[in-house]
């Protein structure tokens, strides 16, 4: 029988990359487009405020990591800090969180595919679905090369973008949407079209474009040298921000004024038309098809090593803990694509409003996760002064930093609710916390019961 332990397949430049491809998925390429149409301009100083939360999330997360050796996620910490109840909700949570994620994504391959053929949405994302789950099957290296590649592609498009944004300005280019210039930023409505209360909406998807980033911390396990390689990815998760979010964006609106580009297609494929570059809206469009793919393939492998773990913890069936010849947790990664093709029949189901529902609710979700990494190192600093002291990655401004970002995490939840698109999917999302709770609760029960039967029979 096969060893019942991950194997440590990724390198550095694998957990480099999937840093990346963490932070730069669905919720740029495709999302974006609804968040300029509700903020304008201004998306910018979102995705920024958003970034730089994030940032300090995982500088949390990777000092608590590397506190102890035995952490193979932050459940584990959630665990140690939080006891067992909240490990089990936040587990069980973060498996949810990534195939809502997983959804969107195979929601917009469907989408992205209408580009070219006129076909169901379903049938393309039950494609991906198969190819990604016959690819991660094989070994965690097989993930490692595949988001590797996928995050190149990213890489390379935003680079694409971001220069030839610059050689238009430099030489006047002028598209059918009018004169590529710096002024687009502001000389259509301001910077705040639709006021602070625009601004403030266009967090949803903000949020949605980040969620990912904290997959450093899931692939820990599978990372052959994790004192160097996690520190080193989130280190640059600021210089990521700034260039690959800020720089793009900013691109963009300089390209092409924001009232030009619509909230139900990918601004980049938009724009990239207008440039004058044959078949450039082809090429963009098959790179996002990518970029979704790659993203629904970060969310099976995070699913299954939630499973993993869960099981190993006895807090999902046994079965999930097994791995196959390959040290793959095979159950764990069957059930979670079967979940996540539930995505396919949301967009034959409603297909204009799938997209949104699955973002709102994954969005939600995440920021219960960071809020409780948050929560943990506020713990580790106070129950574990000495091992924060002589931490060689000690997070940056806590305790003050954390409870700021917790403020933020709340009025984020508090706009939800205001605003009447995410309202449903944030009154909605609390029966999954109270029905993890419960649960719980009935199997601490049944556990007791157990244990009670068992000591009679003993006596």
């Amino acid at each position: 029988m096969a060893q019942q332990e991950l194997k440590r397949d990724l390198a550095n430049r694998h957990v480099q990359l999937i840093a990346i491809g963490g932070t730069i998925g669905t919720g740029l390429f495709l999302g974006s487009g609804k968040a300029i149409q509700l903020a304008g301009p201004s998306i910018v100083f979102a995705y920024l405020i958003v970034g730089i939360a994030v940032f300090f999330v995982m500088r949390a997360l990777g000092e608590l990591l590397l506190s102890k050796a035995g952490y193979q996620s932050f459940t584990d910490i959630a665990e140690d800090y939080l006891g067992p109840r909240i490990a089990f909700v936040t587990g069980w949570t973060y498996w949810f969180c990534w195939i809502m994620t997983a959804m969107a994504d195979v929601i917009a391959v469907g989408v992205y595919v209408q580009y070219w053929f006129h076909i169901p949405q379903w049938i393309p994302a039950v494609i991906c679905l198969i190819i990604l789950l016959a690819l991660n099957l094989l070994t965690v290296k097989n993930f490692g090369e595949l988001e590797f590649w996928f995050a190149l592609i990213k890489v390379v498009t935003i680079l694409a973008l971001i220069a030839i944004g610059i050689v238009l300005l430099v030489i006047g280019f002028k598209t059918e949407s009018g004169m590529v210039t710096v002024k687009n930023m502001w000389e259509h409505g301001g910077i705040f079209p639709h006021g602070i209360t625009g601004f403030l909406l266009s967090f949803q998807m903000v949020v949605f474009a980040f969620v990912g980033v904290e997959l450093v911390g899931v692939s820990a396990a599978e990372t052959a040298n994790p004192e160097k390689n996690i520190p080193s990815a989130i280190n640059k998760i600021p210089l990521r921000i700034l260039f690959f979010y800020v720089g793009a964006l900013i691109a963009l609106l300089c390209i092409n004024p924001w009232t030009g580009l619509s909230p139900s297609e990918s601004p980049f494929v938009k724009t990239f038309s207008l440039v004058g570059i044959p078949v450039a809206a082809g090429i963009i469009n098959f790179v996002v098809l990518t970029s979704a793919a790659s993203a629904c393939n970060s969310g099976m492998f995070s699913t299954s090593r939630i499973l993993y773990n869960l099981g190993k913890k006895d807090q999902a069936s046994s079965q999930y803990a097994k791995l196959n010849k390959n040290h793959v947790p095979r159950n764990a990664l069957f059930v979670s694509t079967l979940v996540i093709s539930a995505g396919a029949l949301l967009s034959k189901l409603v297909p204009e409003q799938a997209f949104g529902i699955v973002t709102t609710i994954s969005a939600i979700c995440f920021i219960w996760v960071w809020g409780v990494i948050l929560v943990c190192h506020l713990r580790y600093k106070r129950n574990h002064p000495q091992l924060h002291a002589s931490s060689k990655f000690k997070a940056p401004l806590t305790p003050f930093v954390n409870y700021a970002v917790l403020t933020l995490f709340a009025v984020i939840l508090l706009i939800m609710l205001v605003a009447k698109e995410t309202r449903m999917a944030l009154l909605l999302t609390p029966v999954w916390f109270v029905l993890l709770f419960a649960l719980y609760a009935g199997r601490g029960k049944r556990e007791r019961s157990h244990g009670a039967a068992v000591k009679n029979q003993q006596s």
